[in-house]
């Protein structure tokens, strides 16, 4: 359920893993996804989340990502054992040319941010995603993969972008469900999130870009990075 710029998803003693701000392994009742205003600044991440939560009405505690994305355009999809929610903002896009330069010691082209450690929500995709089925932590992790797999499928068709730079996603799985041992994109798991999480981006996309431009490149956008570099590949 959303309320006053928050998304929580409710899943008692659930097990999560979120790539978000202070992620990781988790045991929580719910996670939640929140939309910050325009022009936000707050760097003391844990006392705002628990502020816009409680604020909210959300009393129980959980991973959480941020996005600058109205929760208007939070679209989910529900298949088999399988839920997906996705916002979908590409203020701050990412590109990863198969062609790069040869250039490696130089900056990436004035076009584009430089990349940083610090990713503010400008835009984000951001996705939560749970199952009834029991994974364990390294399943679970799995379940990560092919879901950030899926979201990368299904933006460089919709929007000849493979991210943004600030992407987050929470899985989450019932501790009381039916146990799956793997959550590969050829599992019952796998397969659910797979098309849960293209139906969802590609619905938050529609929503949120009805009646405003898509940026056509990097360049166009108000923030992004293009990863034009060249490593250096070597045989063992």
């Amino acid at each position: 359920m959303t309320a006053d710029g928050v998304f929580g998803l409710r899943r008692p003693g659930a097990r999560w893993l979120s790539t978000g701000w202070n992620g990781g392994f988790s045991r929580a009742d719910a996670a939640y996804n929140v939309s910050v205003p325009e022009g936000w600044e707050r760097t003391d991440l844990d006392s705002y989340i628990d502020e816009r939560r409680e604020r909210a009405g959300f009393e129980v505690p959980g991973p959480a990502l941020l996005t600058g994305v109205e929760l208007q355009h939070l679209r989910g999809a529900r298949l088999d054992p399988v839920v997906a929610y996705a916002t979908v903002g590409l203020s701050n896009p990412a590109t990863l040319p198969m062609t790069p330069t040869e250039v490696i010691d130089e900056p990436v082209d004035g076009s584009a941010d430089e990349p940083t450690d610090e990713s503010p929500p400008v835009g984000t995709v951001n996705l939560v995603v749970a199952t009834t089925r029991d994974l364990e932590r390294a399943t679970l992790a799995s379940l990560l993969g092919t879901v950030v797999e899926a979201k990368t499928a299904t933006l460089l068709p919709t929007t000849e972008f493979s991210g943004t730079t600030s992407d987050a996603v929470i899985v989450g799985s019932d501790v009381a469900g039916e146990p799956a041992s793997f959550a590969g994109s050829a599992t019952p798991v796998g397969a659910a999130a797979r098309a849960c999480v293209r139906d969802a981006i590609r619905a938050s996309f529609r929503s949120r870009y009805a009646d405003r431009g898509v940026p056509g490149s990097v360049a166009d956008a108000d923030h992004g990075v293009v990863t034009d570099r060249r490593a250096d590949v070597f045989e063992l």
